[in-house]
């Protein structure tokens, strides 16, 4: 059974009304090389920080994640009275009225109207938390749920992209394997010939001495062993793609070792077909890097 790779990039969004308080959540997750979460709560929200830290470290193991906690209050606030403001307003109004023969008395909607009369009633932020604290903790895993599916989402695109990777790695590797089939045959014959030329003008060397040499040169130029190495590096990558769960770390080191035989390809080629087959390689081997940057 295949479990499906999961990606460290993703964003949702959840928000919802308590009141006349609105909240926000925005959670936002990038690549990183262990789990390190980061909150920006409004003041006085602090407390429930550790609780949300947790929640995450359950859902993940990789990821660089920013919580964003956004509350508003809505423009209709209650308005409250100004007792002394009205009583020095009244006053004012009554002695006028007292002045004036035949004015009107003060009415009570114009004496409110007045500047400073009435205000906007301060908030109190402990009972906004305690009305509003359930709502936002259950958005805060609604948000976390979503965050997960996304991470899921980007993962199966992720795969597709690897396999395609691999497919390619895997028909270079058959292509190298190809043209190195001779490489040891042909540099032991070619050495052979050049150094008997060379031993007609000066004959220095023994020619058993000679022929071990010639046999270590060709020696180091069969990359049967770095080939089967990589063989086995691509069984192990697809085997870590059917895997699929926190292969991150795993599937990174993998990839290293598929760089360090390429490079050794590459070094020991003694033809430009296969050192451009080699050159080829490592580049997917790099671009199949950087994709894995990206695996939970």
């Amino acid at each position: 059974m295949t479990n499906p790779i999961a990606s460290m990039t993703g964003f949702a969004r959840t928000e919802g009304l308590v009141g006349s308080t609105a909240w926000v959540w925005e959670l936002r997750s990038v690549n990183g090389r262990g789990l390190e979460p980061r909150f920006r709560l409004p003041n006085g929200w602090e407390a429930l920080e550790q609780g949300f830290k947790d929640a995450l470290a359950k859902a993940f193991k990789r990821g660089n994640i920013t919580a964003n906690l956004t509350l508003k209050r809505e423009s209709e606030a209650k308005l409250s009275l100004d007792p002394a403001a009205l009583d020095q307003v009244l006053a004012l109004a009554m002695s006028l009225h007292e002045r004036i023969p035949g004015a009107p008395p003060p009415r009570a909607e114009a004496l409110l109207a007045l500047p400073g009369v009435m205000r906007q009633a301060a908030a109190d932020p402990a009972e906004e938390r305690a009305a509003a604290s359930a709502p936002v903790q259950a958005g805060f895993t609604q948000a976390l749920d979503a965050l997960v599916l996304a991470r899921q989402r980007e993962g199966a695109r992720l795969a597709e992209t690897l396999n395609g990777q691999l497919h390619e790695i895997t028909a270079l590797h058959a292509l190298a394997a190809e043209q190195a089939k001779d490489q040891p045959h042909h540099q032991r014959t070619r050495m052979l010939e050049n150094l008997t030329a060379l031993l007609r003008e000066v004959p220095a060397l023994p020619e058993e001495r000679i022929a071990q040499e010639v046999a270590l040169l060709a020696a180091r130029s069969d990359v049967r062993e770095e080939l089967d190495r990589l063989t086995a590096h691509i069984a192990a990558a697809h085997a870590l793609m059917r895997e699929g769960i926190n292969i991150g770390r795993r599937f990174d080191f993998l990839v290293q070792e598929f760089n360090r035989e390429a490079n050794t390809l590459c070094s020991k080629s003694a033809s430009v077909a296969l050192t451009t087959t080699g050159l080829k390689l490592k580049a997917t081997i790099e671009q199949l890097r950087e994709q894995v940057q990206n695996i939970e």
